[in-house]
């Protein structure tokens, strides 16, 4: 599945670069994403691995600046990099600010 949004293959967040990999699902249960801060890595879901559905666009896209903002927090020495609420209210709105964007 083509995802009619792509995502970077790369992205840099302060001095460190992050590969992007869309994987068909993750190894660990309920999870569409995740990142690898040692290994730089951050990977994204097609489906679950729970119950098998596939994610929708705007899903896949969703996780990745989940993810994103995990990193961004990360690299900025914020604890909040482990706060899922958080991370997910701040992410949803980022990602919403991008979709709505207009140039």
């Amino acid at each position: 599945m083509k995802l009619m949004t792509p995502l970077p293959k790369l992205i840099r967040i302060g001095q460190r670069r992050y590969s992007v990999e869309v994987v068909e699902a993750m190894l660990e249960k309920c999870w569409q994403g995740c990142v690898d801060y040692t290994a730089g890595r951050i990977k994204v879901a097609r489906r679950s691995n729970v119950s098998g559905r596939s994610f929708k666009d705007h899903e896949i896209q969703d996780t990745f600046w989940h993810e994103t903002t995990h990193a961004i927090l990360h690299d900025m020495g914020s604890p909040l990099y482990k706060n899922e609420k958080f991370v997910s209210a701040f992410s949803s709105r980022l990602a919403k600010a991008i979709k709505t964007a207009r140039f």
